[in-house]
C-alpha cells in the first residue's frame, strides 16, 4: 500500500534518487505506545531529523515504511511535515508482516521501482550527517557501484556485522558476529545499516531472499551476498565518526543520541563565534541560530527556531523557545520566554515571563516577576516589576508602576488595552479593558480605570480614604 504527499518546491531535484526510511518496528525496549521513530531528540522526532538530513540530497521522493501502529504513525507524520521543514514529496509504504529488513524493503518495491537508485536509512538512526550522505552518494555514482554500504569505525564493535576487505582494501563481504572468526571479531569497521542500491538489481535480489535465523526473518544484507555472487560491484564507504551509526532502541540510547546532537550544536555555535559558558550545561535545539559575540551563560534551555543576534547576553537558568532576540538585548536570570520578539537593547527579567505574542521594542524593559501576553511594549517603555500586561498595545516611554494589571478577560471574552506615548501608570493600577489611555496621561496609584483617559489627563479611580477612630480603644 502506497500513499503520497506532494509538496511544492523550487529546488532542483535528483530525479534518479529516492530515499526509503525503515520506520516500521515495534521498539518494545522503548516501553512506550508511541512508534519508536517518533520519539523526540532536540525538539523533533528522530524521523524528522532523518528526513531533513535525507532531503539535503534533493531526492525525488522520500518513502516512509510503517508497520507497527502504521495508521497512527502516518497521521502524525502527515500533520507535522510543514513544522519539520519537509518540502520533498513523501510516500508511505506498509510492512504487513514484521519479519526483517528484507521484507520491509520488499514491501516498498512499488515505490522504489519508480527510481534508478534508492538510499535506505534506518528510522532509529538519527545522527548521520548530511555531509556523510552527500559524500556517500557521490562515491556511489563515481564508482558506478550496484550497491554501497556505509561503514563506520567503532570503539566496541560487539554485536555488529563486520566489514571484510581484501588485500587492496576493497569491500569483500559483511560477516555477522555470530558467524565471525576470532580474527574477524577484532575488526572495528562495522555495517551501519545504511545503503545505496541500484533499484533494478535490488528488486531481483529481494525475490531470492530466504528466511534465516531462529526468528525466520529476511535480511537485507543477504542482498549484498547475492550482488557479489552475480559479480555486481559493491563498495563500502567509510566514516570514522561512530556516533553516526548509533541506533536508538531504548530511552537510555535516546538520551545518548540527544546528548550527541546537543554537543554538535554547541560546537557549531562556538566555532561561529558565540560564547557559551560551560557548554555541557546548556541545551540548544538544532534549529536555533546565534550570531558571533552573543553570550550564553550556564543552565540555559534554548529551543525551537529561536534566533539570537550579536551582542545578546542570556544570563543563567532561562527557558527560551521559538523567539527572536535582537542585537544587544539582555535576558536576565530565570526568565521564561515563548514565541516572543525582544528588540534591540531591550531587557527582560530577572524572573520575567513573556508569553506568546509578546513584543518588546528597542530599549524596552520587562522586569522581575512580570508577565506579558499578546502585547507590544513600546520603545523605551518600562514594566519594571510585579505586573501583568495582556492584550495591550503600549506606546513609547511608558512607565508602568509596580503591581499594575491589565484586566483583559471578563470570563467570556478578551479585550484590548491601548496606552499612548509617555504615559505614567501609578502602582497597583487596574486597567479594565477595553480602555484607552491617551498620550502623556497619568493614573494615580491604586486606581481602577474603567473609562478612557484623554491625552494629558490624570485619572483617579479609587475611593476616598476615611479614617474612623475606634472609640473602644483607651
Amino acid at each position: 500500500m502506497v500513499a503520497e504527499i506532494a509538496v511544492k518546491t523550487s529546488k532542483k531535484i535528483n530525479s534518479d534518487l529516492c530515499v526509503l526510511i525503515l520506520a516500521g518496528g515495534k521498539g518494545t525496549r522503548m516501553r512506550s505506545a508511541l512508534p519508536k521513530p517518533l520519539h523526540k531528540i532536540c525538539g523533533k522526532p528522530m524521523l524528522a531529523h532523518i528526513m531533513r538530513t535525507a532531503q539535503t540530497l534533493r531526492p525525488a521522493a522520500i518513502g516512509i515504511l510503517t508497520g507497527f501502529e502504521a495508521e497512527k504513525a502516518q497521521a502524525l507524520i502527515k500533520e507535522n511535515l510543514p513544522n519539520w521543514g519537509i518540502y520533498t514529496k513523501v510516500v508511505f509504504t506498509l510492512q504487513h508482516i514484521l519479519n526483517g529488513s528484507g521484507t520491509a524493503v520488499k514491501d516498498s518495491l512499488s515505490f522504489i521501482k519508480k527510481y534508478k537508485n534508492v538510499l535506505i536509512l534506518s528510522g532509529d538512526a538519527p545522527l548521520v550527517r548530511p555531509s556523510t550522505l552527500e559524500n556517500m552518494y557521490k562515491n556511489f555514482c563515481k564508482t558506478k557501484a550496484a550497491a554501497l554500504v556505509l561503514s563506520v569505525n567503532v570503539y566496541n564493535p560487539r554485536g555488529y556485522g563486520r566489514i571484510i576487505r581484501d588485500a587492496k582494501g576493497n569491500f569483500k563481504e559483511i560477516v555477522e558476529e555470530t558467524g565471525a572468526t576470532a580474527e574477524q571479531k577484532k575488526i572495528n569497521e562495522i555495517n551501519s545499516g545504511m545503503y545505496i542500491f541500484s533499484a533494478a538489481p535490488l528488486a531481483r535480489a529481494l525475490a531470492k531472499l530466504t528466511p534465516k535465523g531462529p526468528k525466520r526473518e529476511y535480511y537485507l544484507t543477504d542482498c549484498i551476498e547475492i550482488f557479489r555472487a552475480q559479480n555486481l560491484k559493491v563498495t563500502a564507504f567509510n566514516t570514522e565518526d561512530e556516533t553516526e551509526a548509533l541506533g536508538v532502541n531504548s530511552k537510555t540510547q535516546l538520551a545518548e543520541a540527544e546528548a550527541v546532537l546537543r554537543d554538535r550544536k554547541t560546537t557549531e555555535l562556538l566555532e561561529q563565534g558565540v560564547t557559551i559558558i560551560r557548554p555541557e550545561t546548556v541545551d540548544i535545539d538544532a534549529e536555533v541560530t546565534a550570531q558571533p559575540d552573543a553570550v550564553i551563560y550556564p543552565n540555559n534551555f534554548i529551543y525551537g527556531k529561536t534566533k539570537i543576534a550579536s551582542g545578546v547576553i542570556i544570563e543563567p537558568n532561562c527557558f527560551i523557545v521559538d523567539s527572536i532576540i535582537e542585537e544587544g538585548a539582555k535576558i536576565k536570570a530565570g526568565s521564561y520566554i515563548e514565541s516572543a520578539v525582544i528588540g534591540p537593547q531591550a531587557q527582560v527579567g530577572p524572573y520575567a515571563h513573556l508569553r506568546s505574542g509578546s513584543v518588546l521594542k528597542e530599549k524596552a524593559k520587562v522586569g522581575n516577576y512580570c508577565e506579558t501576553k499578546k502585547s507590544i511594549i513600546g520603545r523605551g517603555s518600562k514594566v519594571n516589576h510585579l505586573s501583568y500586561i495582556g492584550d495591550t498595545v503600549m506606546g513609547e516611554k511608558v512607565n508602568v508602576g509596580a503591581g499594575t494589571i491589565t484586566c483583559n478577560y471578563d470570563g467570556v471574552n478578551k479585550f484590548k488595552t491601548e496606552i499612548g506615548d509617555n504615559v505614567f501608570i501609578g502602582s497597583n493600577t487596574n486597567l479594565v479593558a477595553p480602555v484607552k489611555l491617551g498620550s502623556n496621561s497619568k493614573t494615580g496609584a491604586g486606581s481602577t480605570i474603567t473609562e478612557d483617559v484623554e491625552d494629558g489627563a490624570l485619572a483617579l479611580g479609587r475611593a476616598r480614604q476615611i479614617n474612623i477612630k475606634n472609640k473602644g480603644v483607651k
